[in-house]
């Protein structure tokens, strides 16, 4: 195991209790967000679960993968699913980094070749 996701569940829920403490409104507005994005309007709660350990993976979050983990258990998801999941965040990833490779291309094109004259202005 990479890591025992129980405890450092409880480890999160600490910190971010000790920071509620320290900034309460903080803490009150990140729920209230929380609670205003979480209520499926057109995705089912699987899916929506899915795509945030999708996201997570992205973001290499992994306070974002415990409690997506859990709720995608929770909310019926099979291994498969959270494969499949998994393999649409690798791919988009992978686009990702091919289009900013070519960017790389460019950049590196664009100073391989001499920099243009500047224009004196005269006022």
């Amino acid at each position: 195991m990479i890591r025992d996701w129980r405890e450092y569940k409880g480890q999160i829920t600490g910190a971010v209790r000790e920071i509620g403490t320290s900034d309460p409104e903080l803490v009150k507005a990140y729920a209230q967000f929380h609670h205003a994005t979480s209520a499926s309007k057109h995705l089912d709660t699987k899916t929506r679960e899915l795509i945030a350990l999708a996201v997570a993976v992205t973001l290499r979050c992994d306070g974002c993968i415990n409690a997506h983990s859990e709720a995608a258990v929770r909310a019926g998801a099979t291994k498969d699913e959270v494969t499949e999941a998994l393999g649409v965040a690798v791919m988009v990833n992978a686009g990702a980094t091919m289009v900013y490779s070519a960017h790389v291309v460019d950049a590196f094109n664009t100073y391989s070749q001499p920099a243009p004259a500047k224009s004196e202005t005269t006022s």
